[in-house]
């Protein structure tokens, strides 16, 4: 397994690397994350982005984990690939890589070809490490209550690494950072409210006591997202 995983990120890191390489030489993005009020200061390095996308879907893809062992929703397209696979046992990482696919047209003629390339590796990375932790350990009883607030925690925390390195892992990511940057309206706001509405969505299919312990983990996650994540506060 060891083996399994160096083999991993020796193939990801690189491709990611190269990527991006590719994406900052497209000078046509018509939405920044990065408020134009604010001084023009050193970017991240190509280098620090890859690192960080590779942290950020890694604790990404442990915090889904704790969520599949624990029967709890979550909102976004993590939460309706949730749901089919609540529903169909299809694979999460396969269906929050299909679920994301429509969204990148919309990012690229929104936002730039830079953010969906970003995007789109962290979706991919996030599906490859979501079918690769299983391999290495299974929970076999998590209670829901810790297992939700530990886990929107953790991914309120890897939200925060992929926003200030102007990625997101798609669908509603890309509509509430959009909205934010174009018309001011905090994306925590925004992405609580869709958040929730797929909570009550999920009532007919999922138990209405995990649902309300999912909805607990929709406020924490987009608590630490409208309190940490302010375009006045962070440029880089």
């Amino acid at each position: 397994m060891i083996k399994y995983v160096i083999s991993f990120l020796k193939i990801s890191l690189p491709s990611v690397v190269l990527l991006l390489s590719c994406s900052v030489m497209n000078t046509d993005q018509k939405v920044s994350l990065v408020s134009p009020v604010m001084p023009v200061i050193d970017q991240h390095s190509k280098i620090e982005d890859a690192l960080a996308m590779l942290i950020g879907t890694f604790i990404l893809s442990f915090a889904m984990t704790l969520l599949k062992q624990a029967g709890i929703m979550t909102g976004g397209t993590a939460g309706l690939s949730l749901l089919i696979h609540y529903i169909t046992d299809i694979k999460f990482g396969i269906l929050f890589f299909l679920i994301n696919i429509p969204f990148y047209y919309f990012a690229y003629k929104k936002m730039g070809v830079g953010l969906v390339v970003k995007t789109f590796i962290a979706v991919a990375l996030l599906a490859g490490f979501t079918e690769m932790i299983p391999h290495f350990f299974h929970l076999s009883d998590v209670n829901p209550f810790y297992a939700t607030i530990f886990a929107n925690v953790l991914m309120g925390v890897s939200f925060l690494i992929l926003f200030r390195h102007r990625s997101s892992l798609g669908g509603i990511n890309l509509l509430v950072l959009y909205l934010q940057e174009q018309f001011k309206i905090p994306a925590g706001k925004v992405q609580m409210g869709i958040d929730v509405a797929i909570l009550l969505i999920s009532l007919f299919f999922v138990d209405w006591k995990l649902i309300l312990i999912s909805i607990l983990g929709a406020v924490i996650l987009n608590s630490i997202i409208l309190l940490n994540h302010k375009t006045n506060r962070y440029v880089a």
